[in-house]
């Protein structure tokens, strides 16, 4: 299984996240099935037991995320949400919801479809794609004043600084 380069961003951004640049071409981590089951686990998330179908629908809603980001509109996203909805329940005093789909294959799809639309009415200014042109990762940018730039500091933010070093260096030297 690959090691994705950003992970721990809310539940819809991870889903999206499950496809990176990798040595200048896509990785996918459901492109086997235990991808899929490790992403299912690190979200505390069913669906292991129908693997097949359950990737089918998050790779249909990991479209549909990323097309509402990248502003080819809500459609697709909308046709996802249609599989589910929130139940209210009380248990004792305590109230809370449960997510009700129409189908067992689209809770995890569902459930991250739902949470961009709850990022998105709480902190649409924070979603961000990374700057790296060459990268197609999003992430939250929860630092204090917003200005985060880069998926990883690690990664894209040094291919940038060390990019506009070598810039620097050749134009030095002309």
């Amino acid at each position: 299984m690959r090691v994705r380069p950003l992970r721990g961003e809310p539940v819809a951004l991870d889903l999206v996240d499950t496809v990176w640049m990798e040595h200048g071409s896509l990785a996918d981590q459901f492109d086997d099935l235990e991808g899929v089951r490790a992403w299912l686990a690190d979200h505390d998330l069913p669906g292991a037991d129908d693997v097949d179908r359950v990737r089918d629908h998050l790779v249909e809603a990991r479209d549909a995320l990323r097309a509402t980001l990248d502003g080819r509109g809500p459609g697709r996203l909308n046709a996802v949400l249609g599989h589910g909805g929130l139940r209210p329940q009380v248990r004792g005093a305590e109230p809370y919801e449960v997510v009700v789909v129409d189908d067992p294959s689209w809770h995890a799809a569902w459930v991250a479809a739902a949470d961009l639309t709850r990022i998105l009415r709480e902190r649409p200014d924070r979603v961000r794609r990374c700057a790296n042109p060459e990268c197609v990762l999003w992430y939250l940018d929860v630092s204090k004043n917003g200005s985060r730039r880069w998926c990883s500091m690690d990664v894209c933010g040094n291919r940038a600084k060390v990019g506009r070093f070598h810039q620097r260096q050749r134009t030095a030297h002309r």
